[in-house]
């Protein structure tokens, strides 16, 4: 089964994370098929908190790859988000 979810990077007390599509069985921050995003929680500043390539995510996920709890809050987000710059 294929997953979508968040491969952990950054430092000791500083995480980044990479949006990845990767094999259920494979390591958390092992070999992964795509990544198509990354999300910075502790950005401040212009920092970008999170980046995603949406229409591939949805493209994962209209092939039946599964988003983690945490991905599918974050593509709902970035949905909202997409949203409201467009508006303005």
């Amino acid at each position: 089964m294929v997953v979508i979810r968040l491969s952990r990077g950054g430092a000791k007390k500083r995480p980044f994370y990479h949006v990845v599509v990767s094999d259920k069985r494979s390591a958390r921050d092992g070999r992964c098929v795509e990544r198509i995003g990354y999300f910075n929680p502790i950005a401040t500043g212009k920092d970008v908190k999170l980046e995603l390539n949406l229409e591939r995510a949805l493209y994962w996920i209209s092939t039946g790859a599964q988003p983690s709890d945490r991905v599918s809050r974050l593509i709902k987000q970035y949905e909202q988000q997409a949203k409201e710059t467009t508006k303005q």
